[in-house]
């Protein structure tokens, strides 16, 4: 039988990506990009002002502070979006009436009609004991040196174009730079990105719409068995109700994956070979759940050979799990494909491959091998590197088992409180695979492979390893996040 990693190798050595598509933005939450993105301009585009305030020449406020505030003369505001009003403008409003030798003084400086500032291309000359008002994400004009919040600033009493400052400012303060995130024709993001919502966000923000990505796989998921029925019905004696279809198709849509068709075939090898063959004919992943296994009516992995899928692999040296099987199926395309794809027209007689994984049948094993095996071949066909998270963790009780096999044991991870206290015993004493820290792993109740509930509560698989029969309490071993999202 191969090893856990040998299977896994096989497995990735048969997965390439899936062809690309283009697909707007409000459509790629958990795609994976296909090509690279690029700015086409700066950003931020223009220096801003990071808050509310004023904004100064810095030489005015040396030796500011709240008991010494320094006064200084309000020109005019800036809001978000460019657009300004001078002091005669505002002296009606918010700010009270002006002086007609500001108010002149503030014309002649700012001009009217919208700022359109683009860095430091502007037309507002700010001169020495003067200020303008500067909001949020407004533009920040070339002679502004810093803005300081409006948290330090007051207007002065009976003068409404009178502002005094109690804090001294350094240049660039509150100052957002024009390109300081990304610069033009700067790569952003790489092909092989999983779209998340900030990196959403990211190409909401470079004005982009319209994305290449990597097809998103079409996955057929069979569950076998004449025990099998539908939720919701009544259970006869001997009856069961069929929940690794469902199971594994939430899975499949926890990854983001939505192009999942359900089947499910009872133990006879004309419905089999039927309903397996309907399978191939849609799906790149056919994922079928019981009839993989020694028994007499296990004949998925005959069907699927007499189908023309050539095995790969079948029983790995794993529990739960051991009986998972691995083939894969060549179709030469014999029409011309005029999708929206890159390849648009793809020529007759191109190759694909589908991908064949026959899983236990009970829950358990189903989803772990699941977990260890498809999804990595999921992230593969969409673009992208699966990150499996692992650390080292010392184990909360004794575990036995019998050599031979990994036994992947369903846990919980947590801290233990009492590390620090301990950290110089823990640190001295020598562990399996990994240096001492703070973790624990606790198995769940319920180990069995039919007990769902184990695997329910679980946070971790825990790697009891392939060559041990027991492992102490205390002792450590490597254990991997259980995250169905990701």
């Amino acid at each position: 039988m191969l090893t856990y990693e040998e299977a896994l190798k096989a497995i990735l050595d048969n997965c390439q990506p899936l062809s690309s598509e283009n697909i707007q933005l409000s459509q790629s939450l958990r795609r994976v990009l296909a090509a690279p993105l690029k700015a086409t301009f700066d950003l931020p585009q223009f220096n801003n002002s990071a808050v509310d305030g004023f904004g100064v020449l810095v030489e005015d406020l040396i030796g500011a502070s709240q008991e010494n505030p320094v006064g200084l003369t309000l020109v005019g505001e800036i809001a978000a979006g460019g657009s300004w009003q001078t002091m005669d403008a505002q002296a009606t409003s918010s700010l009270g009436t002006s002086s007609q030798d500001t108010s002149s003084q503030a014309t002649s400086s700012l001009g009217t009609g919208p700022l359109g500032i683009r860095g430091s291309n502007n037309s507002l000359q700010l001169n020495p004991g003067q200020c303008v008002r500067i909001l949020t994400g407004a533009p920040v004009p070339g002679t502004v040196e810093a803005v300081v919040m409006k948290e330090v600033c007051q207007q002065q009493a009976g003068q409404a174009n009178k502002i005094l400052v109690g804090a001294a400012a350094r240049i660039g303060e509150n100052i957002r730079l024009q390109g300081e995130e990304i610069e033009e024709g700067a790569t952003v993001l790489q092909a092989g990105t999983l779209v998340t919502p900030p990196v959403l966000g990211v190409i909401a923000s470079l004005g982009i719409t319209d994305l290449l990505v990597y097809r998103s796989p079409r996955v057929a998921v069979i569950a076998t068995g004449d025990e099998l029925i539908e939720p919701g019905q009544p259970l006869a004696e001997g009856q069961i109700y069929n929940s690794n279809s469902f199971a594994l198709v939430a899975a499949l849509n926890a990854l983001g994956v939505h192009n999942v068709q359900r089947f499910h075939t009872r133990d006879n090898r004309e419905e089999t070979t039927k309903i397996l063959s309907e399978a191939l004919e849609f799906a790149d992943i056919v994922i079928s759940a019981g009839g993989v296994s020694v028994g007499e009516y296990d004949i998925v992995k005959d069907v699927f050979e007499e189908l023309g899928v050539e095995t790969i692999f079948w029983r790995i040296a794993i529990k739960p799990g051991k009986p998972v099987y691995f083939g894969k199926r060549i179709v030469t395309s014999n029409r011309t494909n005029t999708s929206n794809r890159t390849n648009a027209s793809t020529e007759s007689g191109s190759t694909s491959t589908k991908l064949v994984f026959g899983l236990p049948g009970n829950p358990v094993s189903a989803l772990v091998t699941f977990n260890i095996f498809v999804k990595p071949a999921i992230a593969r066909l969409q673009g992208r590197k699966l990150n499996k998270r692992k650390f080292q963790a010392k184990v909360a009780r004794n575990l036995k088992k019998k050599a031979g096999r990994l036994d992947f044991v369903r846990g919980n991870l947590s801290v233990d409180k009492n590390a620090e206290e301990n950290k110089s015993t823990s640190e001295s004493k020598p562990q399996r695979g990994g240096q001492a820290n703070n973790l624990v792993a606790m198995p769940t109740g319920g180990q069995e492979s039919h007990m769902l509930t184990g695997l329910a509560k679980a946070d971790c698989l825990m790697h009891f390893a392939q060559d041990l029969e027991f492992l102490p309490e205390g002792d450590y071993l490597t254990v991997e996040l259980l995250n169905w999202f990701e």
